[in-house]
């Protein structure tokens, strides 16, 4: 019995540690940091509206069964192809660019300034990346080490999928500012990051940073790195505005009346990057269905689409060309510009010419 009690109280000190002591997990906000904060109550932010995330056994057990049954096109037969992509000197025209990285990743060049968007750049999401789902292209379209100087960094949220401990290690002396949600500047303190070169955000926050007007606006999503920190940071999207054009990037987030508000008051938008992907009926709160991706891309007043959060990674249980197959479809139908690159492939704002066919076919 004593035996037993001791290994147990091993355990449990060794997983104390663990979650401690392990740098990716990151680091959660001082208690009461964000207290006078509407949407921040008892130490966790909160969405603009209800929303539930089904998570009782009753309701889980047919979503744990479709796991151990398991979908043989949920993840790629091959490779994804990629189209190389090579840095630039600096930026030779005045057109807005954007090229996606796969996920959630972009690179945007506006007004001269080289922005990156939620680059995870690292093989898996996950804390212990060898035990994650393994990136669909086995490979990124150029290499870190190749990575020009970037002048401004920005993410959604803290999931594994979105900010990645080891990117943020690579990546780090080539940024000269990063722009996070409220609490999210912890875990970027915790690895290296001076506090000089981070600015968090509320909702709604107008910033002017390297020359670029960014507007943090609400999405309906959740955070957290660990088991004790579910929802300690703040999620978002963001507005991306330039001399000659304004892009809208949605972060992760379920369908709701935020992105009319966000059209509203901030619409008509150039170019939309829009969550498309990892979506389950057991969790539509938190990530749109593809047609609805649509309908958010028209209540914001897109004028263009790039459908992203898929193509690089199985977080859900859909096939993997799913989430970009029914968003087409939505699109067509609804008379909406959709534009669909490869990952490593730019596109420019203001051609005539965009990226739109149906790569992933081929596959």
């Amino acid at each position: 019995m004593l035996t037993a009690l001791l290994v147990i109280l091993a355990v449990i000190l060794a997983v104390f540690l663990f979650l401690k002591l392990y740098p990716v997990f990151g680091q959660m906000p001082e208690k009461d940091t964000f207290s006078k904060h509407p949407h921040h109550e008892n130490g966790k932010f909160l969405n603009q509206i209800k929303t539930d995330m089904t998570t009782d056994i009753r309701s889980m057990l047919p979503v744990l069964k479709e796991f151990l049954r398991g979908n043989p096109n949920r993840k790629p037969k091959k490779a994804v192809p990629i189209q190389r992509y090579a840095f630039p000197a600096q930026q030779t025209d005045s057109k807005t660019k954007v090229t996606w990285f796969g996920h959630s990743a972009f690179l945007v060049e506006l007004d001269g300034k080289r922005i990156l968007l939620d680059p995870m750049f690292g093989t898996a999401p996950s804390p212990v990346p060898w035990f994650g789902n393994k990136r669909y292209s086995k490979e990124l379209p150029f290499e870190i080490e190749e990575l020009s100087q970037i002048d401004l960094v920005v993410y959604s949220h803290d999931h594994y999928d979105h900010l990645d401990y080891g990117t943020i290690k690579r990546i780090k002396q080539k940024v000269k500012q990063f722009v996070v949600p409220l609490g999210v500047a912890g875990h970027l303190k915790r690895w290296g990051v001076e506090p000089n070169r981070i600015q968090e955000c509320n909702w709604w926050d107008e910033i002017k940073v390297a020359g670029v007007t960014l507007v943090s606006t609400p999405a309906r999503h959740f955070s957290g790195r660990s088991l004790t920190d579910r929802n300690a940071t703040l999620w978002c999207s963001w507005i991306l505005s330039g001399t000659h054009s304004k892009i809208y990037f949605s972060g992760d987030s379920g369908y709701g009346p935020h992105f009319r508000e966000i059209g509203e008051k901030y619409g008509p938008f150039d170019l939309t990057l829009m969550e498309c992907g990892q979506y389950h009926e057991k969790w539509a709160a938190i990530h749109m269905m593809p047609e609805e991706t649509v309908k958010a891309h028209i209540d914001v007043k897109g004028k263009m689409m790039i459908p992203i959060h898929w193509g690089a990674f199985s977080l859900s249980l859909h096939d993997w060309t799913e989430p970009v197959e029914r968003a087409v479809k939505a699109a067509e139908i609804e008379g909406v510009s959709i534009c669909t690159p490869q990952i490593g492939e730019t596109v420019t704002l203001g051609s005539r010419n965009f990226p739109s066919s149906k790569w992933w076919r081929a596959i």
